[in-house]
């Protein structure tokens, strides 16, 4: 089973990077236009982001504050942290450290919504989710069309109002800021331009109308549609004007028509290429043990402890505890859970703190990674855990006797076993079962090798 949350830990620190404070108008574009793209959790991540970044004094935190907050495993906040990080919400940085990995998380403003319905994926990814009534909704709510058709424009550029002093600015230098900057995480580059240009005459497309943005509208438009350069050749001269120039609209539109008639009348979608691989690669139902591991592996222990005593909240030392063994001793939370589960159900809902760590050091010299690790040590090792309870309980009542001055009858404590915890027995009928089978199918050859040689059972020659 391939966990989620080895890409980061709950222990992982992270800190926050807020280069700008965000405003309402922003908050209603991540709630209408983004929500719709990437679903609750990663906005409910971005907006936790926001708040703690706020802070002009925010400190480190550990992802585990992340799983509290949002009551989410991390590996949903993994999902929902690269969902940010690819609709280009959030920039994310790390470092190795010897034991651990350290994070910075950059949000980024979202695209004000005249740049989002003019980007090709986001505003066709936003249309299949949303339809199309609401998707016009949205646009007559936050955008505004003025016919500029009989107009000309005479806006002065920068160069014709102000000179530098000097004018000596290396070539490069000036090519490389002609660029235009992405608006989120998009490789136009890996569309092959060469052979797009290849079958464009200068005489059918001039080079001048082939613009960096340009550039990059076609190679996200290719992107959607799934085009080659060759059916973008037929889109590109579907898009010239009557003066040979290429516009974002014309574009859209030429890749759109083209769509519709090569390929489907049907708006491509959008899917996520990454699965989660959290549940069982089988194709048959997940088992009722499966089903239990994956809980364990991927729910907080904090509600771990309240699942076990039937939602009512844990004592906050029961939640000290459990903290514990994950921030400073660096558990899994698969472990943890598997843990606490097993000591609680076998101490009459108890979490007495020495039997657990002994328990746990157990587990962490025998590098214990997975719940399912630790649920077949539990089974192998119960004898070895009834004997530490006990001189546990021993212990106890000892200092309960000293601390009286008088001696207390031991009470039994009520123990109940984890219903995983019978998989031993299971699988040593299953492993006795082979044998009894074989004997049956014996017995069932010897009788009828004894009618063949016309002897019944027990004759003697």
């Amino acid at each position: 089973m391939v966990h989620l949350y080895k890409e980061v830990q709950p222990t992982d620190h992270f800190e926050i990077s807020l280069p700008h404070f965000l405003s309402t108008n922003e908050r209603q574009l991540l709630t209408l236009f983004y929500q719709p793209l990437t679903g609750p959790e990663p906005i409910s991540l971005y907006l936790t982001l926001w708040a703690e970044g706020e802070d002009l004094h925010n400190h480190s935190m550990t992802h585990y504050y992340l799983m509290n907050v949002l009551s989410m495993p991390i590996g949903k906040i993994f999902e929902a942290r690269i969902a940010l990080e690819a609709i280009g919400l959030l920039r994310t940085w790390r470092k190795d450290e010897e034991d651990s990995r350290r994070f910075i998380y950059e949000l980024i403003r979202p695209l004000e919504a005249a740049a989002f319905f003019q980007d090709p994926l986001l505003s066709m990814f936003l249309f299949s989710k949303i339809g199309e009534q609401a998707y016009r909704k949205l646009r007559r709510r936050f955008t505004k069309t003025i016919n500029k058709d009989t107009f000309k424009e005479v806006s002065r550029s920068f160069i014709d109002v102000y000179k530098p002093v000097h004018m000596n600015v290396p070539k490069d230098f000036a090519e490389m800021n002609e660029g235009r900057k992405q608006d989120y995480p998009f490789y136009f580059e890996q569309f092959d331009f060469n052979l797009l240009l290849s079958g464009l005459s200068e005489n059918l497309i001039p080079s001048s109308s082939i613009t960096a943005e340009v550039k990059e509208i076609i190679a996200k438009l290719a992107f959607l549609y799934h085009l080659s350069p060759l059916d973008m050749q037929k889109v590109v001269i579907l898009a010239l004007d009557d003066n040979m120039q290429i516009s974002n609209d014309r574009l859209k539109k030429a890749a759109a028509d083209y769509y519709k008639l090569t390929v489907s009348k049907d708006a491509p979608k959008m899917e996520k290429t990454f699965v989660q691989s959290e549940q069982p690669q089988t194709a048959s139902k997940a088992t009722k043990e499966q089903e239990l591991q994956i809980y364990l592996e991927t729910t907080p222990p904090l509600q771990v402890l309240k699942d076990i005593n039937n939602g009512k909240e844990p004592l906050p030392s029961s939640v000290e505890l459990a903290e514990d063994l994950i921030m400073k001793h660096g558990m899994p939370i698969g472990v943890v859970n598997v843990l606490l589960e097993y000591v609680m159900l076998t101490t009459d809902m108890k979490l007495p703190r020495k039997y657990v760590e002994r328990i746990a050091d157990h587990w962490m010299r025998k590098n214990l990674k997975t719940a399912k690790e630790a649920m077949d040590l539990a089974r192998t090792e119960r004898d070895q855990y009834t004997k530490w309870k006990n001189e546990n309980d021993n212990k106890a009542q000892g200092t309960k006797r000293n601390n009286t001055g008088y001696k207390n009858q031991a009470r039994q404590s009520k123990e109940i076993i984890p219903e995983w915890f019978y998989k031993r027995n299971k699988q040593d009928e299953a492993k006795q079962q082979p044998d009894i089978e074989k004997q049956k199918s014996t017995e069932e050859r010897r009788k009828k090798i004894l009618e063949a040689l016309g002897q019944s059972d027990g004759e003697v020659n």
